[in-house]
């Protein structure tokens, strides 16, 4: 089954509350005044931290009831183990106290007028910032609200992601991954990507990235992944390999011509390098390494005559199995 729709809505609800979070935070941070930013900015922090506080804590608040109604007879859990949402309260997802994360946004605004930046562009950039801390932050404390609830019930051992609408690359190849309920949960900011609960009797199974890639548009697959990332996926590349390859980008010359190549998977251990060849042992590395430039997809585009050429080369670098 795919995730249930109670666990959709519970995403959507705790998105839907992040976000008007950070338009109340927003709304604050538009009474500063430009020409005296950190003064004004002091006696504006505690109602912007009140204000984050209280989407955490309603954030944090939804967990218990979302997982007993659930899970019905396999919510049963001691109770003293019941979750004390005001105890996620007041910190962000690295345990640092609220009001020292949000001076952030005002120290890079200031940083930013210093160096000579238009305070126009300076307060746009201190307000993005603003909006990524202030989101995360109660994101983070509704998931680790959700991680606490599950871990008290003994019936619950792993959970699955629910991938948001839009998701990044990096979150829809998560799709479908079960995992112990005591592993952290893996997000970026301003993620909203949730999870669901796996028990003996309730076990959902999140959209295969496949599946989710399979359902965009053409637009959505370009914006997702890059066009010559969605070429290849399209083509039958894998969506893990496309997507774990930008994590190494790199450029090296082949036959006096610079490439876009990557440098991940390219140990003996990896896929890629056990197509290429070539593993030579490298110092500082553990695993042999190939010196066979691995090509993005980018690249085997670029230098491909055709599709069929296309698809052996995604084959030859790793990209499809």
């Amino acid at each position: 089954m795919s995730p249930s729709p109670d666990a959709v809505a519970h995403m959507e609800a705790r998105a839907r509350l992040t976000e008007a979070t950070g338009r109340a935070a927003l709304g604050v941070w538009r009474d500063i005044d430009r020409d005296n930013i950190f003064t004004s900015w002091l006696p504006l922090l505690g109602r912007i931290a009140a204000i984050v506080a209280a989407g955490q804590l309603a954030a944090a608040r939804t967990a218990e009831p979302w997982l007993e109604g659930l899970l019905g007879e396999d919510s049963d859990r001691p109770e003293s183990g019941r979750l004390n949402p005001a105890s996620l309260v007041g910190v962000d997802g690295g345990g640092r106290p609220l009001a020292a994360v949000l001076m952030a946004p005002m120290w890079t605004a200031l940083r930013l007028v210093t160096a000579g930046r238009p305070v126009a562009q300076a307060m746009a950039q201190g307000q993005a910032l603003l909006d990524v801390v202030v989101q995360t932050a109660v994101a983070d404390v509704g998931r680790a609200a959700d991680q606490v609830a599950m871990v008290s019930r003994p019936a619950v051992k792993y959970y699955v992601r629910v991938t948001e609408a839009g998701a990044c690359s990096r979150c829809v190849i998560l799709a479908g991954v079960e995992s112990s309920v005591s592993r952290a949960f893996q997000r970026h900011p301003k993620c909203k990507c949730s999870m669901e609960p796996v028990t003996a009797d309730h076990r959902p199974t999140a959209t295969s990235p496949k599946e989710i890639f399979d359902d965009m548009s053409p637009t959505e697959r370009r914006k997702t992944f890059g066009e010559a990332g969605a070429k290849a996926i399209e083509d039958g590349a894998d969506i893990a390999q496309v997507v774990n390859a930008r994590r190494g980008m790199t450029s090296a010359t082949v036959f006096g011509r610079k490439v876009q190549a990557t440098s991940e998977g390219i140990t003996s251990r990896g896929f890629a390098g056990s197509r290429l060849k070539n593993l030579q042992k490298v110092q500082g590395q553990r695993y042999r390494v190939s010196q066979t430039p691995r090509l993005m997809p980018e690249e085997i585009y670029r230098i491909a005559d055709d599709r069929e050429h296309a698809v052996r080369l995604l084959t030859s670098h790793g990209f499809i199995a």
